[in-house]
């Protein structure tokens, strides 16, 4: 007999002993090439004519983790709008691996990295099963207009593969800042004014508004308009370069006092915008403008000090006749206490005058004339009346010293 199988397999027919074949492989085994094969073994005799028979074995390819995980793209790029919600989804990255069940199993990971000094955790997220990117924070694109990171996918098998990709996150622009007007400084109270002589022909270059916005594209494009004038006749502004220039040629009958209220406009949708307040006086010498000016600075500041003294006036007088009023009801309702106080005492006053004892000689121990006067209630205490009687004695005593003392100095 003579055995054989099908050709362009991995597989051999080797015979081992007297009618007994193994079937070993050719070559190395590749379950994502080929997880199963069907082998025909076919035997034949020597006769004439020939018999033969056959047999199908059918072979099933286990798996090993032998694949890492494949990402769609070599690298990724996405874009977000500034100012977007927390949580927001930004994208998705996507991995395969040609293994099967348990080693197929990829799940993703953010890679530990920072950006301008800030772990990347803080600005995106990564969802392990479905590999969906999710913003952490609002992004702002004044503050960081691009950030990259590292996405890593790895399997389920023992010991895991994984496989990296670069991920680059792109913010975009959104119209959320109006202009900054840089010159002409707005200084407050006082004013500054630019000087145009009378002479001035038309197209004079009175000044130049500078203007500039943080936002970029045509988010950050600048116009300029004369939004109100003192006289509209006299000046214009440069749509694209805010240049104040005259239209017209300076006359004598111009104000020195000009005022020129400019507007900057983006070309953000919607659009934003900021206002300048550009003084401009008319006049040949420096001291006509500062008396022009001046007086309008001290009007302005005169009125303001008036209502601030006024209000503080009001309020003065206010708390005074408030403090007042408190003053007197409290003493009212202290003493209509005290007397009833007084009115409800269940103790009897019974009046008691003494006698007044008097010395009309002058020539005993009491010189001078003294008259106690003790009035007593019913529920007085012991006391009162020793109080006095102590300062009766004394005042005899002291009485008596001195009449001795003024006798011998009359001696001497």
């Amino acid at each position: 007999m003579k055995c054989f199988i099908s050709e362009n397999i991995p597989f051999i027919l080797k015979t081992t002993s007297n009618n007994f074949y193994s079937l070993v492989t050719d070559s190395e085994l590749d379950r994502e090439l080929s997880s199963e094969y069907n082998i025909t073994v076919t035997c034949s005799d020597e006769g004439v004519p020939s018999l033969s028979s056959s047999v199908t074995l059918t072979l099933q390819i286990s798996d090993v983790n032998d694949n890492a995980p494949v990402f769609e793209r070599s690298s990724y790029e996405a874009y977000i709008v500034e100012n977007n919600t927390p949580g927001l989804s930004i994208f998705t990255v996507k991995a395969t691996d040609a293994d099967w069940n348990q080693n197929a199993r990829v799940s993703y990971i953010l890679e530990d990295s920072s950006v301008n000094g800030v772990p990347v955790s803080s600005y995106v997220s990564v969802s392990a099963d479905s590999g969906v990117i999710h913003a952490v924070r609002s992004l702002d694109y004044e503050h960081i207009k691009d950030f990259h990171f590292r996405v890593k996918a790895q399997d389920g098998g023992s010991p895991p593969l994984s496989s990296n990709v670069t991920v680059k996150i792109l913010i975009q622009d959104q119209n959320d800042n109006p202009p900054q007007v840089l010159y002409p400084v707005q200084t407050g109270g006082s004013v500054v004014a630019e000087m145009v002589p009378r002479s001035a022909d038309v197209g004079y270059l009175v000044t130049k508004v500078v203007a500039v916005d943080v936002d970029s594209g045509q988010n950050a494009w600048l116009s300029y308009k004369l939004q109100k004038a003192t006289d509209r006749a006299l000046f214009e502004v440069g749509l694209q370069n805010g240049e104040i220039r005259t239209i017209r040629q300076v006359s004598d009958k111009d104000a020195v006092k000009q005022r020129l209220t400019v507007i900057v406009e983006d070309n953000g949708q919607p659009s934003r915008s900021a206002t300048v307040i550009v003084n401009v006086a008319v006049a040949d010498s420096f001291p006509e403008v500062l008396s022009e000016f001046t007086d309008f600075t001290h009007d302005k500041e005169y009125k303001d000090n008036l209502t601030f003294y006024l209000v503080l006036a009001l309020a003065v007088v206010s708390f005074l006749f408030i403090t007042c009023l408190v003053v007197i009801i409290s003493v009212k309702i202290y003493r209509w206490r005290q007397s009833r106080i007084l009115y409800q005492s269940k103790l009897p006053v019974i009046p008691y005058y003494p006698p007044r004892y008097s010395d009309t000689l002058g020539t005993g121990t009491l010189p001078h004339v003294y008259n106690y006067e003790v009035c007593r209630t019913t529920d007085s205490r012991k006391s009162d009346c020793k109080f006095v009687l102590i300062i009766v004695m004394y005042q005899g005593f002291l009485s008596y010293y001195t009449n001795n003392i003024q006798q011998k100095l009359l001696k001497l």
